[in-house]
C-alpha cells in the first residue's frame, strides 16, 4: 500500500485548483472522503467555509474541530479518511492541542493504512522531523514535530523574505538537520519516506534540497 504525504509551500484549498485536483486524484477514489483540520488557527470558521467551498463538491468532505467540545470520536473520524488536510497557522499551539487529544497518534495511524495526508505551511512542516517556524515570535526558529519524514522542511520559501535565510542558517548550524524547502504554489509529493516528486500550480515554483552546503534546486512538474 502507498503512503501519500502532500507538503505544500504556500497553499489553501481553492487557491490552487490544479493542487486540489492532484490531492484529490491520490486518493483513487471517485468521490473521496476529505477531512480538514484548521488546528493552526483555532478552528477558524473563515478556513473552514473557504475548505467546503473548494472541496463539498468533489468529495465527502468534513472538518475535525477540536476546541469546544468535538462531536465524534477523534481517531474513528479520521481513520475513516481517504485524505486529510492540514491549514497552516501557528505549528506549535497545532501540535500541543493534537497531542492532548491524541490527533498525532490518529494521523500516523491514518498514514499507515493509505490515508493521503497534505497541508500547507503548519499543515507541511508538521510531517517532519523538524521544521523553521514563526509560531513563537517574529524570529524564524527550529522546532521539533511529528517525525513522520526523515529531516527538516521550510514552506514560503520564495514569498517571505526571511524564510530562505533563517532556514539556511538554522541548517548551516547544525540546529535543524538537512531537509527541504518549497516555494507557494509547490508541493513535495512523498510515497512512505522518500521523495517522488516536486508538483507545481504556479510557474517557476520549486522545491529544494538544503544542506550545511547551501541549496540545490528540485525539477518540478507542472500540473496542469
Amino acid at each position: 500500500m502507498e503512503r501519500h504525504i502532500v507538503a505544500l509551500g504556500g497553499s489553501f484549498p481553492g487557491d490552487h485548483p490544479p493542487i486540489d485536483g492532484f490531492l484529490l486524484g491520490l486518493t483513487g477514489r471517485e468521490r473521496p472522503r476529505v477531512c480538514f483540520l484548521g488546528t493552526a488557527t483555532g478552528d477558524a470558521p473563515d478556513r473552514i467555509v473557504r475548505f467546503y467551498a473548494a472541496y463539498a463538491r468533489r468529495s465527502e468532505a468534513s472538518h475535525l474541530e477540536l476546541f469546544g467540545v468535538p462531536s465524534r470520536g477523534i481517531r474513528d473520524q479520521l481513520l475513516e479518511q481517504d485524505l486529510i488536510w492540514v491549514g497552516g497557522g501557528n505549528t506549535a499551539s497545532m501540535l500541543a492541542v493534537w497531542r492532548a487529544h491524541a490527533v498525532d497518534e490518529a494521523l500516523r495511524e491514518a498514514w499507515e493504512r493509505g490515508t493521503v495526508l497534505a497541508g500547507s505551511s503548519a499543515g507541511a512542516i508538521c510531517w517532519f522531523e523538524a521544521g523553521v517556524t514563526d509560531s513563537f515570535g517574529p524570529e524564524l526558529a527550529a522546532m521539533r514535530c511529528l517525525g513522520l519524514l526523515p529531516g527538516s522542511a521550510c514552506p514560503h520559501y520564495d514569498s517571505e523574505e526571511n524564510r530562505r535565510p533563517a532556514f539556511r542558517r538554522l541548517v548551516s548550524s547544525g540546529e535543524l538537520p538537512p531537509g527541504l524547502a518549497a516555494d507557494d504554489g509547490a508541493g513535495l509529493r512523498f510515497v512512505g519516506t522518500e521523495l517522488a516528486e516536486v508538483v507545481t500550480a504556479v510557474p517557476g515554483a520549486r522545491g529544494y534540497r538544503v544542506d550545511a552546503n547551501g541549496e540545490r534546486p528540485l525539477p518540478g512538474r507542472e500540473l496542469a
